[in-house]
């Protein structure tokens, strides 16, 4: 990604992460631990994590958005390079969650420059490890598209970030046909992370222990957003649409099988159906998901459902979610070891252009 000295001067003195105090690293007495190289039937893998979290203040202090902690700002990498190292990850392609899409147009469009350019900067300032996913307006979809295309264009990006809803409208609503349009007309992987279901919190259905506004409103939002783009038709649209779904895809990938049932079960009641089974989509190459899952056997129905090709390593850095990301990958039963190289990075790397 090209870019200035000024610019990244400038950028890394604005960009922060959230604290890595919260990521589940096992300490160890050597203040610089060995990098770990991960090697599959003796060939070396390079591992690529399409799931890392950052923030960058600047962006974030044009619409006051809050920034949790002092921790967040932090003026080196040596803890965030420092885990990688420790669990194997030999890239991290940072997103940030969208918290701007709310803001008015002319805001909007000055905190997406500043982040995206502090985001290029640091990739800049150490291109072997770090990668990112650009942001947009997406309240804007018109604004949002000229984002896309000069994040791509003019600053080298491939991938560019979503939420699972707009301030409370699905993805799958017509007004974001133009962005749509754009990302697939660029070709670049659309890395979807939800922010829960914020409209049921109001009616206290998810409130109580379990902090089910994100043990479940999380996945729960992914999965929502992934069936209105299938059955509203926005995926027949755009058909070489490529979007990574955060957390294995939500609840969609263990329970696809009941839209295609839906479909025979009330025929007229579906609405206007898409062109394909739901459980098509899992499989033709619009939809990918990442490893945030839990067991062995979680990650193996996945793939059963929606094809090794369709899978990617995820670690949501730098929460404890997935503490060892590589082992998970290695351990997951009846796959070959050609699926493992290219959950842990192979197909990653062909989406967004990295080189192996």
């Amino acid at each position: 990604m090209p870019v200035t000295s000024d610019l990244l001067s400038t950028a890394l003195s604005a960009i922060a992460f959230i604290p890595c105090a919260t990521a589940a690293v096992s300490p160890t007495p050597n203040p610089q631990p060995r990098r770990r190289e991960v090697v599959v039937n003796g060939k070396r893998v390079k591992t690529i994590d399409v799931h890392a979290h950052c923030i960058v203040p600047a962006a974030a202090a044009l619409i006051n958005h809050p920034l949790e902690a002092p921790g967040l700002l932090m003026h080196d990498t040596s803890t965030r390079i420092a885990a990688m190292d420790a669990q194997g990850i030999d890239v991290e392609v940072l997103s940030i969650n969208p918290y701007w899409y709310r803001a008015p147009r002319d805001v909007a469009a000055e905190l997406i420059k500043v982040q995206n350019e502090a985001l290029v900067a640091f990739c800049a300032a150490n291109p072997e490890r770090f990668k990112a996913f650009a942001t947009a307006a997406l309240q804007h979809p018109d604004l949002a598209a000229e984002q896309v295309e000069y994040a791509v264009k003019r600053l080298g990006f491939r991938g560019v970030g979503v939420a699972g809803s707009v301030a409370g409208e699905e993805l799958a609503n017509p007004k974001f046909h133009p962005f749509w349009a754009k990302c697939e007309e660029l070709g670049v992987l659309v890395f979807m992370h939800p922010l829960g279901t914020r409209e049921l919190e109001p009616s206290g259905r998810l409130a109580g222990s379990g902090l089910l506004t994100n043990t479940i409103g999380n996945p729960l939002e992914t999965t929502i957003a992934l069936s209105h783009l299938i059955f509203e038709g926005t995926l027949d649209r755009f058909p070489g649409l490529k979007i990574c779904a955060a957390h294995g895809g939500g609840f969609l990938p263990s329970y696809a099988n009941r839209s295609d049932a839906v479909i025979k079960t009330f025929p007229d009641r579906v609405g206007p159906l898409p062109k394909h089974n739901p459980t098509h989509y899992l499989r033709n190459g619009q939809l990918y998901f990442d490893t945030i899952m839990f067991t062995g056997e979680g990650m193996r129905h996945l793939i059963a459902e929606a094809g090794v090709e369709h899978v990617l390593l995820g670690t949501d850095y730098p929460f404890p979610w997935n503490t060892a990301p590589v082992d998970h990958i290695l351990s997951i039963p009846e796959i070959t070891d050609a699926d493992k190289i290219a959950i842990l990075g192979g197909t990653a790397a062909r989406l967004l252009g990295i080189e192996q």
